[in-house]
């Protein structure tokens, strides 16, 4: 069915700030709700009055994780949702050279947005993403704590007359973090190895020598298995590892890799090209190749990276096993 309306939401910690327009005659309106399960209803009514949710198409920007509820409650009363990174929308308001910001604005730009460009449809990810994302943010903070703390303990070290309780407390933490750390690893494998949607991705991007639990959960949490990634290239520059020039009428810049792109992947991705380059015999034999034209170890690395990346997409959307001798089917860079 086409669109008969838009509505832009703008989503807030404790309220979503409405407007919607209808196509045909450009009449607007506007609505404020809490988040709450009767003003969803209260929203889902009042829009299907004279139009059929099919027809509908609602868009709204991933900030932080209050939109979820309120994508997927309208979801499933099939509308057509549409979830934008806020970047687009900052980019849109650029455009349109809008300064003003207020919810009220953010709801108008959103609803503009939907009516102009007509974004891609949202569509769930299976449960198994949330229990994964959960914990790898959970892991991912821990790191962070553990290795501020290890950093503390380095500074104590070179101190004089440091109380011996200072240290042990330091240590128990340090000792505990690492415990929670190994925790969560624990259950991360667990899950990937249960039974779910992403089952048969785990076991195939498994086959790759160079991916480990962590890779394989945080591959597929970020892109949705790949469902954001039409193309390799679209995957490996979302992880932020493609390259790209800087030049501009007769200044000639230097390609690069980086500034951009999702923290997380990139980082694993990274650190898992360490043990691909030791583990994989086709990825050491190109790491080994690229050191020999001159480039330099980490440049390598993240080459090695966006391979990774790039075989990680052919393994999962075209549903084959690795093949070590990289196989022409699999459409490799």
């Amino acid at each position: 069915m086409s669109i008969r309306r838009y509505v832009g939401a703008d989503i807030a910690a404790n309220s979503i700030q409405l407007e919607w327009v209808e196509v045909s005659s450009q009449q607007r309106e506007q609505l404020t709700i809490q988040h709450k399960q009767g003003d969803y209803r209260k929203v889902v009514k009042r829009l299907t009055q004279q139009t059929a949710a099919a027809e509908i198409q609602v868009v709204m920007e991933a900030t932080g994780s209050y939109w979820m509820a309120f994508a997927e409650y309208l979801h499933q009363a099939g509308m057509v949702v549409s979830v934008l990174n806020p970047i687009q929308s900052a980019h849109f308001a650029q455009m349109l050279l809008q300064r003003t910001k207020t919810d009220r604005a953010d709801a108008h730009l959103l609803c503009e947005y939907g009516q102009r460009l007509r974004p891609d449809a949202w569509t769930p990810p299976p449960p198994i993403c949330q229990q994964l994302q959960h914990r790898l943010r959970q892991r991912d903070d821990l790191v962070q704590i553990r290795s501020a703390e290890r950093n503390r303990r380095h500074a104590l070290q070179r101190q004089l007359h440091v109380d011996k309780s200072i240290r042990q407390r330091l240590e128990h933490h340090i000792d505990y973090l690492t415990r929670q750390i190994k925790i969560l690893d624990t259950e991360i494998r667990q899950l990937l190895l249960s039974h779910h949607d992403w089952k048969e991705h785990v076991r195939r991007l498994l086959t790759l020598k160079g991916l480990g639990f962590l890779t394989v959960a945080w591959l597929l949490v970020a892109t949705h298995a790949f469902s954001r990634c039409e193309t390799p290239d679209q995957a490996a520059a979302f992880a932020g590892l493609a390259p790209h020039p800087r030049e501009s009428g007769q200044w000639k810049g230097k390609r690069s890799v980086g500034g951009g792109g999702h923290r997380a992947l990139r980082g694993t991705l990274y650190m898992a090209s360490l043990s691909a380059v030791r583990f994989n015999p086709r990825l050491k034999s190109v790491f080994a190749h690229l050191l020999k034209r001159g480039k330099p170890k980490k440049v390598a690395l993240c080459a090695i990276a966006r391979k990774l990346i790039h075989l990680a997409w052919a393994l999962v959307v075209k549903q084959r096993d690795f093949d070590p001798d990289w196989n022409q089917s699999l459409s490799l860079p």
